[in-house]
């Protein structure tokens, strides 16, 4: 068996049912490796020791017993500080809610609790989830494991760099314009973010609500699959989930694309993209049509009009999320971030109203231009390598917001269009960072793009490269 904190998700729970390893065991190498090497990355905001052993005990005893621990039984987790617990601390990033103590528990974590899942604690993000790099001028900008002078991306930094590093084999983030899909790609992880609506926002702090989203940050696909599981499907609390659908994501594995189109969408998607990330995404292209699947070319719709209404609906929410703390505490907002909340005070409510208003049919262009008849769209998730730290937080303020305009040139788009999307690592740059392209589907079209990151990763190893330094804590 592999060293303890090289186990994947679904390989750690099996494990653990199978008795060929404790459920303490594997926490007690999570959480000192969380204490030892989170600081380093900036990843972590708080973890519970004595309870996350105490529960991992629990579970042993359990098993020993012959009850069933469900299909989580055991597996140590941590997950992106906006998920409120009763009774714990809730930061969002942020040093407003540095003292918050929730007195309610995200749906999601309530799913993941039944599902036998252990809560480690919490790990960092950007302040109050508004930056797609990991910026956050109060708790530290997220690093990569990668190379310390890159971010981790965001907003889920903590997240993403948690699982590339192997802290944990698994993470909840959240994503509004592309926040579990930085992560993923900047980190060399694999991120899913889900169709709006599929899983359940109660309990969340919210950015924008009718854009949020919550997913997985793992290992791989099939990780994916067995997290999404779990936590998908209806929930009385939020009503955007009362038609979402429950599934088994992981049984549709195959290991195969037979009989599956994915389109590859010219204009918008590939003209600004780095010469880099093209030819990666060509040869992630090639081993689509390895496991069987057709590829054709496709054409975009009007992107300005659909990044634009995005920025409207975004800014309009988080502005009227933040009125009352940026009119009482400016000056406890970082700069960053309160550039980007400011212009929503500035937009008129009929604006707002038409962005979404527009937004069904603007998905069905989308849809039909982009996917026409396929089955999944394929584009990169950042068109240009991981910029450095520097690049995002230095320098004429026009240069900073054009770096960061570029890491989310082809994710916010999506994130308004309200689609899945998986974000699926697929190799390196010159500068040792990892690229990744995503899949793009209908709604509710998990299963399909999850089928075929699974099928890509059962024939290519980028998912389990390991950054430098993360081995033995």
């Amino acid at each position: 068996m592999s060293a303890l904190h090289e186990l994947g998700l679904v390989e750690t729970a099996e494990a653990i049912a199978s008795g060929a390893v404790t459920s303490e065991a594997v926490t007690r190498v999570a959480l000192d490796r969380l204490e030892s090497l989170g600081p380093r990355y900036h990843a972590i905001m708080a973890i519970d020791r004595y309870g996350a052993l105490d529960a991992a005990r629990a579970v042993d005893l359990a098993r020993a017993k012959g009850e069933d621990i469900g299909p989580l039984g055991g597996v140590p987790l941590a997950h992106k500080d906006l998920l409120y617990r009763a009774g714990r601390v809730c930061t969002g990033g942020s040093i407003i809610r540095k003292d918050f103590v929730a007195d309610t528990t995200a749906s999601v974590l309530e799913r993941l609790d039944g599902a036998g899942a252990l809560d480690l604690g919490t790990l960092h993000l950007a302040e109050f989830a508004l930056s797609p790099t990991g910026f956050n001028a109060h708790y530290g900008h997220g690093r990569s494991p990668w190379n310390l002078d890159y971010g981790s991306g965001g907003s889920s930094s903590g997240s993403g760099a948690a699982v590339a590093a192997r802290l944990v084999s698994g993470a909840l983030g959240s994503d509004t314009g592309g926040s579990i899909r930085h992560p993923s790609a900047m980190c060399g992880v694999t991120g899913l973010k889900p169709t709006h609506g599929l899983v359940p926002l109660y309990g969340a702090m919210p950015m924008a609500p009718s854009l949020d989203t919550i997913g997985p940050l793992t290992r791989s696909a099939r990780d994916a699959a067995r997290l999404l599981s779990v936590i998908a499907g209806p929930d009385v609390r939020d009503a955007a989930t009362l038609s979402a659908p429950e599934r088994d994501y992981e049984s549709g594995l195959v290991g195969d694309l037979k009989g599956l189109t994915i389109a590859v969408p010219q204009g918008y998607y590939r003209t600004t993209a780095d010469r880099e990330i093209l030819a990666l995404m060509d040869e992630s292209l090639a081993v689509l049509r390895e496991a069987g699947a057709k590829v054709v070319e496709t054409t975009v719709p009007d992107m300005a009009l659909v990044n634009a209404l995005m920025q409207v609906v975004m800014t309009s929410e988080a502005a009227a999320l933040h009125r009352r703390w940026l009119t009482e505490r400016p000056e406890d907002y970082g700069a960053q971030v309160r550039a980007r909340i400011l212009p929503g005070f500035a937009l008129p409510a009929t604006r707002y109203v038409e962005a979404l208003m527009m937004r069904a049919d603007v998905a069905r262009d989308w849809l039909a231009c982009a996917m026409g008849e396929a089955d999944m769209v394929h584009v990169p998730t950042l068109p240009v390598p991981v910029p450095s730290i520097a690049q995002t937080t230095q320098g004429a303020p026009e240069d900073v917001a054009i770096a960061i305009a570029r890491v989310t040139h082809c994710t916010r788009g999506i994130s308004y269009l309200g689609l899945p999307s998986l974000s699926v690592p697929c190799g390196f740059t010159a500068n040792g960072l990892p690229a990744a392209f995503q899949l793009v589907g209908r709604p509710y079209g998990e299963p399909v793009l999850l089928r075929a990151g699974d099928a890509y990763q059962r024939r290519t190893d980028f998912h389990t490269r390991l950054p430098p330094d993360c081995g033995e804590a």
